[in-house]
């Protein structure tokens, strides 16, 4: 980074942010959508003072090995018979797997930290539905099959590829899977979520 606050950067300089900001999240330094932020201002940063703010409290690479998250990870999140919404500082490894069964889940990842710059989410749904919640600006891919159902996404797919990726695989059985792409100034209830999205595809 510049040591001039007022020096233009360049693209390498903005690309090493993106890094350092990945490198963030992978600690659980940041969220999701705290990522997805950042990684949005540094691509638009023009001078040195706006990429530090983007970096700020973070610590530099070459300070040694950055301490690892304590929250233990989210292995399997199920929904059974019910309503259940699962939310707030989530830990995701590698691979992660929702569940839901004559139930109504509702997996809001927006503020998930996670270990990988590549993130598979397994949904499996059984009559039932599955709402994914991802803040707009992460790579998302979605794959997978519905029988008697479907699956979704909504939302303006505005990802920088190469950032990070969340691979979604649904299995639907007479089920529905939607995944919400959600700008960071959408309201926080999700009927309002869901409502603002749809504009935004319009």
């Amino acid at each position: 980074m510049p040591s001039d606050p007022n020096q233009l950067v360049s693209d390498d300089e903005r690309e090493q942010a993106v890094s350092l900001l990945r490198a963030g999240l992978v600690d659980g330094r940041l969220t999701l959508d705290e990522f997805s932020q950042r990684v949005e201002f540094a691509y638009g940063a023009r001078v040195g003072s706006e990429l530090a703010w983007a970096r700020s409290g973070l610590p530099d690479r070459g300070r040694g090995p950055l301490a690892r998250p304590r929250r233990r990870p989210t292995r399997l999140t199920a929904a059974l018979f019910g309503h259940v919404v699962r939310r707030g500082r989530l830990r995701l490894r590698r691979r992660t797997v929702a569940l839901s069964a004559f139930s109504d889940l509702d997996l809001d990842l927006r503020e998930a930290e996670l270990d990988t710059a590549v993130t598979s989410v397994a949904v499996l749904v059984l009559f039932g539905n599955a709402d994914l919640y991802v803040p707009e600006g992460v790579e998302v891919s979605v794959a997978g099959v519905g029988l008697f159902g479907h699956r979704r996404e909504w939302g303006r797919d505005i990802a920088r590829p190469d950032v990070l990726l969340l691979r979604v695989h649904a299995l639907s059985l007479f089920g529905t899977v939607d995944v919400w792409r959600v700008p960071a100034d959408a309201p926080g209830d999700y009927g309002e979520i869901m409502d603002r999205v749809k504009e935004l595809s319009c």
